[in-house]
């Protein structure tokens, strides 16, 4: 298709799609070519790094900042996914009964959140269905984990102390051009700090796994690392 030219096409949603008056039907998109655009790689050059917030222009000190926001993003991620598989290591190694209620009420918070997260896109949600028994899996993980985070922190004594929530705050904030307005900023609120406080808790209890487990080291490839969520 050239640019301008319009594209009319049948589409079958599944038999099984969401949107229950869609589902096995076949309707059809029109689509209009509005731009054609293509990367181009731009210099690394005095000019570029002004570009992205080095006022001298010094391209090693551009470079300096890219390695240090790229190691940030890599412990980042290497930290998620240590903390994914200890937490499911703890569901592997811990099955009971978790409370219907619990659970129920947790799927209706996700379902709610789902709806949320639509709008924020700019979409208008009051025909989409959006139905709590869809999230009621991951409910029913997030009650298990939870239980599982809090006895173990009872248990061990593994709450979170102020100098770890304060390092997680000044670790985050360091991401951003005023480091010190975000720090004040989350100790202005005593919700973002509860959330930080969550966290921390989460990591303590990672650490505590570790700790009592044979750990297994392996590399990751940096594509590899950086490609997953």
């Amino acid at each position: 298709m050239a640019l301008g030219e319009s594209k009319t096409f049948p589409l079958t949603f599944p038999d099984d799609y969401q949107a229950k008056d869609l589902a096995g039907k076949t309707v059809q998109f029109e689509v209009k070519i509005k731009a054609v655009e293509a990367p181009r790689l731009p210099e690394i050059d005095e000019e570029f790094a002004k570009s992205l917030g080095v006022p001298s222009g010094d391209v090693s000190l551009l470079k300096a900042d890219v390695r240090t926001n790229l190691e940030r993003e890599v412990k980042k991620r290497l930290h998620a996914r240590v903390k994914n598989e200890v937490m499911n290591l703890l569901l592997e190694k811990h099955t009971f009964d978790v409370p219907t209620a619990l659970c129920d009420q947790e799927s209706h918070r996700l379902a709610e959140e789902a709806l949320s997260n639509l709008a924020s896109r700019g979409m208008n949600v009051k025909d989409i269905p959006v139905e709590p028994t869809w999230f009621l899996a991951q409910a029913e993980r997030r009650v298990r984990l939870g239980l599982l985070v809090a006895e173990a922190v009872k248990k061990h004594e593994l709450y979170a102390k102020p100098e770890q929530i304060r390092a997680v705050v000044e670790e985050q904030a360091q991401s951003y051009e005023d480091p010190a307005d975000v720090v004040r900023w989350y100790y202005s609120d005593t919700q973002r700090l509860a959330q930080v406080e969550a966290m921390v808790v989460e990591d303590n209890v990672v650490d505590w796994v570790l700790a009592n487990v044979k750990v297994t080291p392996k590399t990751v490839e940096f594509d590899e690392l950086m490609a997953s969520n």
